[in-house]
């Protein structure tokens, strides 16, 4: 049974290669996910990543949670679930309708 993992305080360049390079050492990986900022392009500073078995996830939380990586002490814990959130006040986005140029 495949375990996901949370994978935090990365350096802001990680790549899905050099995450993957590091956990395949505690066990076969079958997916990295690491997340970005929308704005930016770059790494927001964690990823999530699946190993194949349990017995490399276990692995790859005691032998990488707290070891530095690229100056970085990094977390590496089992993933909770997403917690919902709730609904923006005010409603969601919606277009700027003014300045100077604006023309409804």
């Amino acid at each position: 049974m495949s375990t996901k993992l949370y994978v935090g305080n990365l350096p802001f360049d990680i790549s899905e290669n050099d995450l993957r390079d590091m956990l395949a050492q505690h066990g076969p990986v079958n997916e990295i996910n690491v997340i970005m900022d929308k704005d930016t392009g770059r790494a927001r500073g964690f990823a999530f990543a699946t190993m194949n078995t349990e017995e490399g996830a276990k692995a790859a939380i005691l032998g990488l949670n707290g070891k530095d990586w690229k100056g970085r002490a990094l977390t590496v814990n089992e993933a909770r679930p997403r917690e919902e959130r709730p609904a923006r006040a005010g409603g969601g986005g919606g277009g700027y309708r003014g300045g100077p140029r604006s023309r409804y």
